[in-house]
Order: structure tokens, then C-alpha cells, then sequence
């Protein structure tokens, strides 16, 4: 154990995300290092200074373009990152210094072999493991929770979480079906979920929290599909709405598709008289770098009446 490992560490510790082991070597450490005790005292200053001041809710806004952002940055990741963790080297110097984790990899090694033999097994067969749980066999096991050896005997205690799928069947109207259909428009990584979704949302568009699932998805989603369905959706509320068509034309700016740009500045012509929509299309039809672009700012421009 050196100072470099407990610093890098010292933060896990404070916010108790550290395992058992990795407590234990970090506080034995720390009982005869200065340097690092005194590290340990800033952090935790810094951890009642954070808890002291106020939570703010992120809004749904947010919190889509956090998720699509993500999304993107896990789809276009070098792909031998993601092997590196794949590589045993890692994982056996990880080991020699937590027998804990370890311990944990052989038991999660046994859970997932019994898992295979049990999705392989035919219908009716219930495998050793859940034998004795008929609830188990209907799932299947997501992971660990805990081990626990129980005291005088052989006994072991292992609490698991299990995925189990599920449907809910209802009207549009319903609010268990919309709450449904916003998670997967915000978060789903199937780019033909979350367009379903949008598509069924669109149909009710006069809801706020859907309005709002509907922006942010034209504005952050990386299909262009997605933000293409919601935009069209939006379209009716552009004359009226401040925050849609400045959602409009946050898109006609930013968008990497031609046809999303194309349809918003078509969307936009109920508004074009709006001073920010005049401007942006005045820059646009100026020096936008797609001439389909600056052709179809400058006609829309052209349409609107001189200003005296």
C-alpha cells in the first residue's frame, strides 16, 4: 500500500464506494502517514462543503442529453478500450491485491455458467441452482448482491438480482404507456425503439413532459430518423410556442443531416417573421456551408415583406 494508491483512492473511501479490503489497507495507511490523513481530512471537508449546499433537479432536458451523449460517445469508443478489460493481466493484478474481488470473480464465474446451462435447458427443467426457488426459474440472474457465510457451519447466503421482462398492454391515454414510451424515447439504445416511441408520442403532442421528450430528442438523438419524426411532430406548435421554435432553430444551426436542416427551415415558415427566425436565416442564406441550405434560407427570406 503507497500514497499514490490511497490518494487515488481516497475519494472511493469518503463516499463509501471503496470495498471492505481496500478500506481496511487505506485506513491502516492512513493511521501512520501524515500526508495522506491530512488528504483524507481535505476530501472530507470537501464532502459536508457539497452536502451543504443545495440539490438542484436536472430537467428532463437535460437529462436526455446527457443519456443520448452517452449513448454516442459508447457507440463511436475504439473498440480495443472495451477489449482491455477482456484482458486477464488486468484482472490477476487487480486480484493480487483484493482477495475480495477475487473471491467475488469466481463466485459471479460460477453464477453466469449456471445461468448458460440453465437458458440452454428445455422447457419444464429446472437447474440445481433454483430448484428451490420457483421464482428464480421465471428470471434470469442480473448479478450479485452479497455473500454472506453464515456463522457455524457451511452454510453461504447469496442475495441476487434477477431480470425478469415484462409488457404492459393499454391506451395512449394512459399514463403507465406514456411513462413507458418517454424512457424509451430518452433512453433506449435501439434507434427503432426510441423511433416507435416518438412516433406514438407525437400523437399527443399538446402534453408538456411529452413536448419536452419530443425537443430534446430532435435536438440530441443520433439517428437522424428519430430527430426527423420529432421534429415533424413539433411543427404545429412553432408559431406559438417560444421554446419549440427556438428548439427549431437550435436544429436548423446545429444538425448534421441536410433533410432534418431542410424540414426546419420549412417547419419555420409560420414564424419566419420572428426576429431571431429572420436572423438565423439571414446568416444561413449568407454563408451556411450547404448551398441546398443557403437556396432554401434565401427563398424564405425572399417571401417575407421589407422592413421599412
Amino acid at each position: 500500500m503507497n500514497c499514490e494508491w490511497v490518494k487515488a483512492n481516497i475519494t472511493l473511501y469518503v463516499y463509501e464506494e471503496l470495498p471492505d479490503d481496500g478500506r481496511y489497507e487505506l485506513e491502516q495507511h492512513v493511521a501512520r502517514c501524515a500526508d495522506c490523513a491530512a488528504e483524507l481530512d481535505a476530501m472530507r471537508g470537501f464532502r459536508s462543503a457539497m452536502s451543504a449546499a443545495p440539490q438542484l433537479e436536472p430537467t428532463p432536458s437535460l437529462l436526455a442529453a446527457s443519456r443520448m451523449r452517452l449513448q454516442e460517445s459508447l457507440e463511436t469508443a475504439e473498440q480495443h478500450r472495451g477489449w482491455r478489460l477482456l484482458d486477464p493481466m488486468i484482472w490477476l493484478r487487480q486480484m493480487k491485491f483484493s482477495p475480495a474481488l477475487a473471491t467475488a470473480l469466481l463466485i459471479a464465474g460460477f453464477a453466469a455458467g449456471a445461468g448458460a446451462t440453465w437458458r440452454m435447458a428445455p422447457r419444464g427443467v429446472v437447474p440445481a441452482i433454483v430448484a428451490g426457488n420457483p421464482q428464480a426459474a421465471e428470471a434470469s440472474i442480473a448479478g450479485i448482491r452479497q455473500i454472506t457465510q453464515m456463522p457455524g457451519g457451511n452454510n453461504v447466503e447469496i442475495k441476487y438480482d434477477t431480470v425478469v421482462p415484462q409488457k404492459l398492454e393499454g391506451s395512449l391515454d394512459d399514463q403507465r404507456i406514456q411513462q413507458l414510451l418517454l424512457f424509451a424515447a430518452r433512453s433506449n439504445y435501439n434507434s427503432g425503439v426510441r423511433q416507435d416511441s416518438v412516433d406514438l408520442l407525437a400523437r399527443n403532442p399538446d402534453n408538456t413532459r411529452i413536448r419536452e421528450a419530443l425537443m430534446a430528442s430532435l435536438l440530441y438523438d443520433t439517428n437522424p430518423g428519430v430527430r426527423l419524426k420529432a421534429l415533424e411532430s413539433l411543427g404545429p406548435f412553432v408559431k406559438d410556442h417560444t421554446g419549440v421554435r427556438n428548439a427549431l432553430l437550435q436544429a436548423l444551426q446545429n444538425d448534421t443531416n441536410p433533410g432534418v436542416r431542410a424540414e426546419a427551415i420549412h417547419l419555420l415558415q409560420p414564424a419566419r417573421a420572428d426576429g431571431s427566425v429572420r436572423m438565423v436565416l439571414e446568416r444561413l442564406a449568407k454563408d451556411d456551408r450547404s448551398e441546398y441550405i443557403r437556396k432554401q434560407a434565401g427563398r424564405t427570406l425572399a417571401s417575407l415583406p421589407e422592413i421599412d
